[in-house]
């Protein structure tokens, strides 16, 4: 979650490139908006956006993440768990749920809310999907849960849960939503380290382990990307199903690598790609999770292949992968010594290791 320190951080550097604008002058009509969280990693940017564009924010939360609150922005306190007593008797142009993925939380909340507010955007994930074993697109089924009043978020229960959440909240706004998909949101302020790894590992030397094949799809999106355009959508009220992400063959696993290299030239980094079949065999299923590469075969054949042709439509742009990967890792680099040194995700540097003698030894002895 993101702290006051880092908003201000993103705020300040707004200000020094001359994004934010000023406050609307007198008889300008007022813009209000909702965010439904507001201080975690999408939301410190949506705001951003949405104050540049001339809205009035507020953020809707457990007070926690940033305890003073964020400057220019009204926090109202609660919790998603029932307790949205800060929400009644109020109304808003525009609502943007950015933290709903427990299905009834979300169904109460947009009971409360559709009445009150003209237009409403659910943030989801393309893991509503039922299957990635061939690309989707957003008329792709989705995936089914069995038990609807379930809390518990597991990693079979999270794509499910979001589709649950998507049907509650377009059924409560009745043609006045729009539901976004987003894959993997990368860039400043990601705390999941899952994208943030790649640059992190190149610069740090060495022999580093690349999965696959250069050519291998990746998908991601820039969070400052996803907020700009979702506020294109807020803007034009624009109803529908749009999934978020890079399109299909736009991004590789080998531009991911070299962007990552030429981030952090004085590295030295080598890197050696090691197929899919050798990883299968050495590692269990579950360790070939290294976002935001995905196998090629089996599964997950499609996911990386998803179509993003209704979002382009309504505006959606992507920036280039290597300005993505040099700020993701600038900003990581202004995390505390302590926070750098534990990466949450990607290759343990050990199992790297192991996993490159090995594949040496293969290569010496065939």
């Amino acid at each position: 979650m993101t702290n006051r320190r880092d908003f201000l951080l993103l705020a300040s550097a707004a200000a020094a490139a001359g994004t934010l604008q000023a406050a609307p002058q007198a008889g300008t009509p007022t813009k209000t908006l909702l965010i439904l969280g507001g201080t975690g990693f999408i939301g410190p940017h949506l705001t951003r956006e949405a104050q540049r564009l001339g809205w009035t924010v507020t953020h809707f939360n457990r007070g926690k993440s940033a305890a003073d609150g964020v400057a220019g922005v009204e926090t109202l306190i609660g919790d998603r768990k029932g307790q949205l007593e800060a929400l009644k008797g109020r109304r808003w142009d525009v609502m943007i749920d950015d933290t709903g993925y427990i299905p009834k939380f979300v169904k109460e909340s947009a009971a409360l809310l559709a009445p009150s507010v003209g237009y409403g955007l659910y943030i989801s994930s393309i893991s509503a999907y039922a299957s990635f074993a061939k690309p989707n697109d957003e008329d792709s089924p989705t995936g089914k849960l069995e038990d609807i009043d379930t809390e518990e978020v597991t990693e079979t229960s999270y794509g499910p849960m979001k589709a649950l959440c998507e049907q509650y909240s377009m059924a409560a706004f009745r043609g006045r939503m729009s539901v976004v998909r987003p894959g993997y949101i990368v860039g400043p302020l990601d705390r999941s380290d899952r994208f943030t790894y790649w640059p992190v590992r190149a610069a740090r030397g060495g022999e580093m382990l690349a999965p696959g094949t250069p050519e291998d799809p990746i998908q991601i999106i820039d969070v400052r990307d996803l907020a700009a355009w979702m506020m294109k959508l807020v803007e034009g009220r624009t109803v529908g199903y749009f999934n978020a992400v890079t399109a299909p063959g736009a991004c590789t696993m080998g531009g991911l690598i070299e962007a990552s290299q030429a981030a952090a030239p004085k590295s030295g980094t080598r890197v050696t790609w090691v197929p899919e079949d050798f990883l299968a065999a050495h590692w269990k299923a579950e360790e070939l999770d290294l976002p935001p590469w995905s196998p090629m075969k089996g599964d997950e054949a499609g996911a990386s292949l998803t179509s993003t042709t209704r979002a382009q439509k309504t505006g959606l742009r992507t920036r280039p992968l290597a300005q993505t990967v040099r700020d993701t890792l600038d900003w990581f680099r202004t995390l505390p010594p302590e926070r750098q040194a534990k990466l949450r995700a990607g290759l343990d540097p050990a199992k790297e290791a192991a996993t490159l003698a090995e594949w040496h030894r293969a290569g010496t002895q065939g």
